[in-house]
């Protein structure tokens, strides 16, 4: 083969896989509807082995799911920014929080929620209340819409 042929083929190749990448851009998962720019404030934590722990003041404790996976959290002493992702719609996983470390007091629900915050994987919103389901059926955490 020639010179001149080689490069006629090479050009042809290199414009269909040009035009093959083009047509299928990817984009990204998009964010249930349900969730991005609502505000929730927390009723109570619901563990599988029956325990419940109530939040007595819940405007105390509260989740903004922002835009572009932007996460806004208050739990009890101290407020907190992280990430969020719904790669199906009822999936739901948290990144890693950055919380400030103020001493809540005793009987703070602050512990609890730190502690079950990576636990996340899915989510369900039944009668205007969402549901935040742990792994392996670890329980759930119950808020309600904020005022």
């Amino acid at each position: 083969m020639n010179t001149a042929a080689w490069r006629l083929r090479l050009a042809t190749a290199a414009a269909v896989a040009l035009t093959a990448c083009a047509s299928t851009a990817v984009t990204p998962p998009a964010t249930p509807a349900g969730l991005e720019g609502t505000s929730w404030r927390l009723v109570q934590i619901n563990m599988s082995d029956g325990a419940t722990r109530a939040a007595i003041e819940r405007s105390r404790y509260t989740i903004g799911f922002g835009t572009e996976g932007l996460l806004n959290v208050r739990f009890d002493c101290n407020r907190g920014r992280g990430s969020w992702k719904s790669s199906a719609p009822g999936n739901l996983e948290f990144g890693p929080l950055a919380l400030t470390r103020a001493l809540c007091p005793v009987g703070s629900l602050h512990d609890d929620l730190v502690r079950q915050w990576p636990y996340v994987r899915s989510y369900l919103i039944k009668d205007g209340r969402l549901f935040l389901s742990l792994m392996a059926d670890g329980g759930t955490i119950e808020f309600e819409p904020a005022p």
